[in-house]
């Protein structure tokens, strides 16, 4: 369906991305004889199925591409249920819990599943994800949506509260990724479903009390856990501009300086501009 694997054209049934800008892009499940309506008119989905991914469509007020989705282009577009978490973010977990193709994860929080594409597409094609969410709902709705994008091997949701019922599976976890109100209640279950040849333990808090808490657990005697690190990402913003600074009066605007220098075969600061001048130093 497009997150299991990359290929040309777009089929009937198919999750496609309707890119009408970089702040303007929602997804569609493509099904022949339907139309879907863009703030540039209405684009039907006939005229999508065959075409190459990536192709520009003329709508009646505008055009827009037809893209193939991605966990990125997903975390931008996908419905929320929850507040997510973003690819500046995810990134950082993936490195951190050492994932490659092959891995077993242990995720609570399910929440909204965009975490969930970007593991599954990197413990693919033989990895398998656990992910567990205690409101059924949303348990559903991700087991749908899973299901739509291809990804039913490659994961499994469960409805349950993993504090009360711990995680549903024992020992075969390379890495346990937790987002949820009070991680440190489930540093026990967490060690339960890692390998006993040991894993990773990743928990997202919103709030520096919330990781007080989280370490405390973690550091207890018997927790099983050691090499605790915590990171803060901050996201910034640079503005690239060009600038001039004047240049360093050298004292060659001085007769006595001029008349110096003309007698040298090879004058020391060769310079045709005069003091006080700007001139260019390139750009910051």
């Amino acid at each position: 369906m497009g997150f299991e694997s990359c290929k040309p054209n777009v089929e009937a049934g198919d999750v496609v991305i309707i890119f009408m800008g970089h702040d303007s892009m929602f997804p569609i499940n493509v099904k022949k004889g339907e139309i879907s309506q863009t703030k540039f008119g209405a684009i039907k989905h006939d005229q999508v199925i065959g075409h190459e991914y990536g192709t520009k469509f003329t709508c009646s007020k505008g055009w827009v591409y037809v893209l193939q989705p991605t966990p990125e282009l997903w975390t931008i577009t996908l419905p929320h249920r929850t507040q997510i978490l973003y690819t500046v973010d995810i990134s950082m977990i993936l490195f951190q819990l050492d994932l490659k193709p092959g891995s077993v994860v242990c995720e609570s929080g399910t929440g909204s599943g965009s975490l969930s594409h970007a593991i599954i597409r990197t413990i693919a094609p033989s990895g398998y994800l656990h992910t567990v969410e205690f409101h059924e709902g949303r348990a559903e709705k991700a087991r749908l949506e899973f299901k739509e994008h291809g990804l039913s091997n490659y994961v499994t949701v469960y409805h349950r509260d993993v504090l009360k019922d711990g995680f549903p599976v024992t020992s075969v976890a390379d890495a346990i990724f937790l987002d949820i109100p009070s991680p440190e209640n489930a540093i026990s279950t967490a060690s339960n479903a890692l390998k006993k040849s040991g894993g990773r333990l990743c928990s997202f808090s919103p709030c520096i009390e919330q990781v007080q808490r989280t370490c405390s657990a973690l550091r207890q005697k018997g927790s099983g856990f050691r090499d605790i690190q915590i990171f803060e990402l901050v996201r910034r913003s640079s503005n690239v501009k060009r600038i001039f600074v004047p240049m360093a009066d050298l004292g060659l605007a001085d007769e006595g300086v001029q008349r110096e220098l003309a007698k040298q075969e090879n004058p020391i600061l060769p310079c045709s501009y005069e003091a006080g001048d700007d001139i260019p130093v390139g750009e910051v």
